[in-house]
């Protein structure tokens, strides 16, 4: 008996990636020997996207032009931000909260004027 999957993958080709993403495809392999994208290889080694990656160029892309993050720091600021959105996450389902002062106070001064 065959089994069909009841949800369409939907994956891109690279061209058809880049293209949704407003990029050249060759920036789009940079990406991916970088690590910031994990595409899915084909057997004859063929590149294929899933939808939800173009949510991560958005962001490299925002990084880059907003922050001038250069390519080689992209990874570990979007690791960082990964992390930051689990964490919150973690709190909103544990009815935490940070107290206001936590996140914007600055070091204090005194401590290093000794």
């Amino acid at each position: 008996m065959t089994s069909y999957s009841l949800m369409r993958t939907s994956r891109l080709s690279l061209d058809s990636f880049a293209a949704r993403a407003g990029m050249h495809p060759e920036l789009v392999r940079r990406f991916v020997a970088l690590g910031l994208l994990e595409p899915f290889r084909d057997t004859s080694g063929r590149l294929w996207f899933a939808a939800p990656q173009l949510r991560a160029v958005a962001r490299i892309q925002r990084l880059r032009a907003g922050l001038s993050v250069n390519y080689a720091a992209l990874g570990l600021v979007m690791d960082l931000l990964d992390r930051i959105e689990v964490l919150e996450a973690a709190l909103r389902a544990t009815g935490s909260h940070m107290p206001s002062n936590a996140v914007h106070s600055p070091p204090s001064v005194a401590r290093f004027e000794e």
